[in-house]
């Protein structure tokens, strides 16, 4: 039965809120929400996911035929519970333009060159990964190469690898991750800043002129395997057609026995300069050995769309304030002609997310709930492309990015119980925080900190797009411990997702999987949801912190 709720009713239960200092304060939950709520169904979820990670939908990637079918089934969910399309000329698609770029293993080679002139080939997929950031079927480079510790120009912890030494025109070869810290004020500590990321790296060096980069990459330091890194940077690659930062030729990761041969081959030792590199005070070194590289590849222009639906708020507290959900629905696609299972099905990452994304949706439509402000819904595509559906919904957004008040994101929630910890990384950097542990306290979830901080997980999923643009923004996630279960069982679920299934083929939809936890999660992000549109005061980013800049910028 739907539920109606009075517009005048509405603003007298808003008239009657108030706020402590900064804080944003928890608010009563209305009869309507807690009934809404009850409707959030385990079982629709595993519907959603179980249709979107079929082999019908051939894995999901960007413009390919199971991509489109991925974003029109969203599309048709969002029109059935009544959405208002918030895409492209009056339809819930907001088209991007991307091109593709796929190097073709049997053209491409890379090879480095010492001063004696005896060239060490690399193997592709095995030594190395590569891409051509350019756009062009065509590259070539003949260039010396540079090593620049962790690639890290970072004025605000005096630090600067760059320093004396001039990369344009060159490849420059730097360590992923940070330089090593335990001070939480210094690069985070444990904890993975965004530095540390292989996206900051690229960008940092096509910013410095660089022609190329090659990431060192370390189990430890990437938090994941060699295999994540091949199986993420040997199909297609896709790049926003239109961006006009500048570009790398040759984007590429290499193992760390590669980095052996290669300070080998320089009369240097790598765990002594990659120790040096951690160091104050690191300056580059100028290697004595060439990058020699041909990449050949094929370019596919096409387009992907972000899918979007809103709620419509009556604005009852003036300026708009609404809330944006999100949630990528794409994922790595498939190999064509591979043997055997050749389909990266993506059921946890991310067909969990969107499925809770739907029934999140469904839940706020047909309750009846005239919402003091927007309710935005954002299944955003390319996000294992490096964020690039959501970087493009935040540069354009459906309303301006200063009326959004919060992003609330979910992705990859592993189906295997109901959570008794929740995860809301970035939610301490708000002035939301206090409402979000009221919140979890009523949920019986105990917040717990990020568990693999080294991960830097804050940086590699859609809210930290948002967050660029100074919506406050986090995702919600699952702590280690399950009911029926301790932590070290919950601790090996993840870990084991991870070493095996995470961006591999075996990442499969099963039977068995337990969505209650999803639904849970899902009652929790609706009141989230609730308390941020309800709340008198405007969610804002604590102070230093570093999208503050943005979010006053924008809210102007």
């Amino acid at each position: 039965m739907k539920m109606r709720m009075v517009v005048t009713a509405f603003v007298s239960l808003l008239s009657t809120l108030f706020c402590t200092g900064n804080a944003v304060q928890a608010q009563v939950i209305p009869p309507a929400i807690k009934t809404a709520e009850t409707s959030i169904d385990a079982e629709r979820i595993r519907a959603h996911v179980k249709f979107l990670s079929d082999d019908l939908l051939e894995g999901r990637g960007p413009g390919l035929r199971g991509s489109e079918i991925a974003a029109r089934y969203i599309a048709t969910e969002f029109a059935l519970y009544g959405l208002k399309p918030g895409g492209d000329n009056n339809t819930y698609l907001q088209q991007i333009n991307f091109v593709g770029m796929n190097a073709i293993p049997s053209k491409t080679n890379l090879a480095l060159v010492p001063k004696d002139g005896k060239n060490i080939d690399l193997t592709y997929a095995e030594d190395y990964t590569v891409s051509n950031r350019t756009l062009t079927a065509q590259i070539d480079i003949d260039a010396p190469i540079v090593f620049v510790g962790y690639g890290v120009q970072a004025p605000e912890f005096q630090w600067d690898d760059f320093a004396g030494v001039d990369v344009k025109g060159k490849v420059i070869l730097c360590i992923v991750g940070d330089p090593p810290s335990t001070d939480p004020k210094f690069f985070g500590g444990e904890a993975l800043t965004y530095y540390g990321r292989w996206t900051y790296k690229f960008e940092q060096a096509a910013r410095m002129g660089a022609i190329g980069a090659l990431i060192i990459h370390r189990t430890d330091l990437a938090s994941y395997g060699w295999d994540v890194v091949k199986n993420s940077n040997t199909s297609e690659k896709t790049y926003l057609r239109d961006d006009r930062n500048p570009q790398l030729q040759a984007a590429s990761w290499i193992q760390l026995n590669v980095a052996k041969k290669l300070f080998a081959a320089s009369g240097l030792d790598v765990n002594v300069e990659m120790e040096a590199a951690g160091k104050r005070g690191f300056k580059a070194v100028e290697l004595p050995v060439r990058l020699k590289a041909h990449v050949e590849s094929t370019v596919r222009p096409f387009q992907s769309a972000n899918v979007v639906g809103i709620l419509p708020g009556v604005n009852a507290g003036g300026r708009e304030q609404a809330i944006l959900y999100t949630a990528h629905y794409d994922h790595l696609g498939f190999v064509p002609g591979m043997a055997g299972d050749n389909i990266y099905n993506g059921a946890a990452d991310n067909a969990t997310g969107v499925g809770m994304l739907l029934e999140m949706a469904h839940a706020w439509t047909q309750s009846g709930i005239k919402p003091p402000h927007s309710i935005i819904f954002s299944s955003v595509t390319a996000e294992e492309q490096g964020l690039l559906g959501s970087e493009y919904l935040g540069q354009h957004p459906p309303v301006p990015a200063g009326d959004i008040a919060l992003d609330i994101n979910y992705d990859m929630i592993l189906p295997i119980g109901i959570p008794q910890q929740v995860n809301v990384n970035g939610a301490q950097r708000t002035s939301f925080f206090s409402t979000v542990e009221a919140t979890a306290k009523r949920f019986s979830l105990t917040i717990v900190p990020d568990p693999r901080p080294s991960a830097g997980s804050y940086y590699r999923s859609d809210h930290f797009s948002l967050s660029r643009v100074g919506i406050p923004a986090f995702s919600i996630e699952t702590g280690d411990l399950y009911e029926g279960h301790d932590a070290a069982w919950g601790r090996k679920q993840h870990e084991d997702f991870t070493a095996h299934d995470y961006h591999n083929f075996s990442d499969n939809y099963h039977e068995d999987w337990d969505f209650r936890g999803n639904a849970k999660l899902d009652r929790f992000g609706m009141e989230l949801g609730w308390e941020a549109l309800a709340a008198p005061a405007t969610i804002h980013w604590n102070a230093s912190d570093e999208f503050e800049a943005a979010r006053k910028a924008s809210s102007r």
